[in-house]
């Protein structure tokens, strides 16, 4: 009878592994995907794509066993050969091929030239082909750099102790209401696809005190900006026995801190790759909503338009003022009219007109909206009566309260955004995988 008794050790190395061994002159085995080929005549140079970059091998004839005409672009292949130090090339070393292996051929023609450092192509091009646009080492960056944020969020929360919940995205009834809601029929049932995970961490407040989650949400609006998608990603937090709004946003500036940290160390080449400079994280400011539109019209000759809500302008003109006079890449705009926040933020005791709630504008543009929340059972009915809504469908929700829950707050980033201005993007769909907008569905 045969066992598995764990991971299985392989001979092929990885590029880290044969930088940090100094194999330097040693015989090593490695594979990859062939990104390109460099025909000199009596010397060729292969790259290989693998998951930590780029790796120069050298056809040499005579040296290498076999033909380069058996080699194609896009194929995958093993090769055996020698360790050379090259600073020129990719790694600072190369592989001197002695033999190959061939894994798999291509059936067609690449359809993009994915081997150039920019693809001179449409992005509706790129997401057509989508899983192959995605094989150049520039377009691949920009996730790896994704994968590092959400890899921050979760390290840091783990280390303020969050635990992780995963929440349905089929429901009843949404946290944030209106009509833009994905509307589907389930067993027989009305079901809508869930907008946030708004309902579910609150009431896990009362299990965890802290929890967090990364997960997809979903908004039925029929937009067509730069922006927007219909189906995002969610970075998502609640945390219990708080003392103020402030302690959520100094938890939000906390996890950029890291997670700019660990990028720097850990994901080096994908910023050198991008030419991205993090932005600063050290101190974060904070401006009153009603105050930011004030100063904004101020210094740019501006009226406002809408009382209750940022424009989009404006909120490019926060970003770009505070950038000018203080420095800062980062602005927390707090004191959201209640008349546009949801009906579980907590209004200031001070001016009820207002609510304890912020967005985070980076450089200006939106990428957090947060708050505290009511956390009183009675004060929760009151609003939603206040309010003209029902409280039917959301009996479970309302249950956490009834039998107690702690003063929390907590907030959501939409990763994409954040992605999209950290590498200086202009379109979220460069940075989306797989986009869901009004006109795509596939691949």
């Amino acid at each position: 009878m045969k066992v598995i008794t764990g991971v299985i050790s392989k001979e092929t190395l990885e590029i880290s592994e044969i930088r940090s061994q100094n194999l330097n002159g040693c015989e090593v085995r490695v594979n990859g995907a062939v990104h390109t080929i460099r025909d000199m005549g009596e010397v060729a140079f292969i790259v290989l794509r693998k998951r930590e970059g780029l790796l120069q091998c050298v056809w040499e004839q005579g040296v290498s066993d076999f033909s380069l005409k058996e080699i194609k672009e896009a194929a995958t292949v093993e090769f055996a050969g020698i360790v050379n130090r090259e600073e020129r090339a990719p790694q600072g070393f190369e592989i001197r091929i002695r033999t190959a292996r061939i894994l798999s051929e291509p059936a067609e023609p690449m359809p993009l030239q994915i081997s150039k450092w920019k693809m001179n192509t449409s992005l509706e091009a790129k997401l057509n082909n989508r899983a192959v646009s995605l094989r150049n080492i520039r377009e691949r960056a920009k996730f790896r750099l994704q994968e590092g944020i959400t890899r921050g969020f979760r390290d840091f929360l783990y280390g303020q102790g969050f635990t992780e919940v995963h929440t349905p995205k089929l429901g009843a009834k949404s946290a944030e209401g209106g009509a833009n809601l994905f509307k589907l029929e389930y067993f027989h049932r009305p079901a809508i696809l869930q907008q946030s995970p708004q309902f579910y961490k609150q009431m896990m407040v009362g299990v965890f005190d802290r929890v967090f989650e990364t997960g997809p949400v979903f908004r039925a609006e029929k937009h067509n900006t730069k922006r927007h998608l219909n189906e995002y990603t969610s970075l998502d937090f609640e945390m219990g026995y708080i003392d103020s709004f402030e302690d959520i946003m100094a938890m939000e500036t906390g996890f950029l801190q890291y997670t700019m940290d660990l990028l720097n160390r850990e994901y080096a080449d994908d910023l050198e790759i991008l030419g991205i400079e993090t932005p600063r994280t050290d101190q974060i400011p904070q401006v009153r909503f009603d105050e930011a539109k004030q100063m904004v019209a101020k210094k740019y000759d501006r009226k406002f338009r809408n009382p209750f809500d940022l424009e989009p302008e404006e909120e490019f003109l926060i970003g770009k003022l505070f950038q000018e006079e203080y420095g800062a890449d980062f602005v927390f705009v707090t004191h959201y009219p209640s008349k546009k926040s949801p009906f579980y933020a907590m209004d200031d005791t001070a001016d009820p007109t207002y609510t304890l709630s912020f967005d985070l504008l980076f450089r200006g543009l939106e990428i957090t909206t947060g708050g505290q929340r009511i956390h009183d059972y009675h004060e929760l009915l009151a609003k939603i009566s206040a309010r003209g809504m029902e409280t039917e469908g959301m009996e479970h929700y309302l249950a956490a309260f009834k039998h107690g829950m702690p003063p929390h707050g907590g907030l959501g980033i939409g990763l994409e955004r954040l992605t999209m201005h950290l590498i200086g993007e202009e379109n979220v769909r460069e940075v989306t995988l797989f986009p869901r907008d009004l006109s795509r569905l596939e691949p």
